[in-house]
């Protein structure tokens, strides 16, 4: 797998790169679309994902819903991120900001607390909001843009199951952590064909 540049899956703030971009055009640039992963404390879950999802044609962005902001990932979660291929050079945790969620164009959660997190306190963001394991049950493939495609499946309305739970490494052994970034790189691949 190709390792991740630092410089690809950021947080928030005016120093935001300017990510992916695509042309509409002869005249017409358009930047990606913004996906963003969140989990917790943005230290393992959402920055597996994110590191794992930069082949996608959109721009990453990991924050977590109660952070201790600026703060390096865990030696295990860089250690589970090698392991299956991957980098995450350079990230520092970030709390999820109305900015962040205001700008996604698609929250992709680790577990149903995040999904019912935005819903009771961004709730015009829950039709952008799902679990990571829910969206890869429900996304369709197709040549319609993703908003589209994600428009159709009501998820402001959905049923938040514990079957949608990525479990939380956070205070678990080396193995705890690998097998969360098997189970996120697992589920991952089954999203990026789709994410175009």
């Amino acid at each position: 797998m190709t390792p991740v540049r630092s410089d690809e899956v950021v947080g928030a703030g005016p120093d935001r790169p300017a990510g992916p971009e695509r042309n509409n055009g002869p005249d017409e640039v358009v930047p990606a679309p913004i996906l963003l992963t969140l989990c917790t404390g943005n230290a393992a879950r959402s920055v597996m994902a994110g590191a794992m999802l930069v082949p996608a044609p959109l721009r990453i962005v990991t924050a977590g819903t109660h952070v201790v902001e600026g703060q390096p990932m865990s030696r295990r979660t860089r250690d589970a991120l090698a392991a299956v291929g991957r980098r995450a050079d350079g990230h520092r945790s970030h709390q999820l900001t109305d900015r962040d969620v205001e700008e996604a164009d698609l929250i992709l959660a680790m577990a149903g607390e995040h999904v019912h997190y935005i819903r009771r306190r961004h709730p015009e963001a829950a039709k952008k909001t799902v679990s990571i394991k829910r969206l890869c049950r429900l996304l369709p493939s197709g040549p319609a843009p993703l908003g589209e495609r994600l428009g159709v499946l009501g998820l402001a309305d959905v049923e938040i199951e514990s079957w949608e739970d990525v479990e939380d490494p956070a205070g678990g052994e080396d193995e705890v952590y690998l097998s969360c970034a098997k189970e996120l790189a697992d589920l991952c691949a089954d999203l990026l064909p789709r994410l175009g």
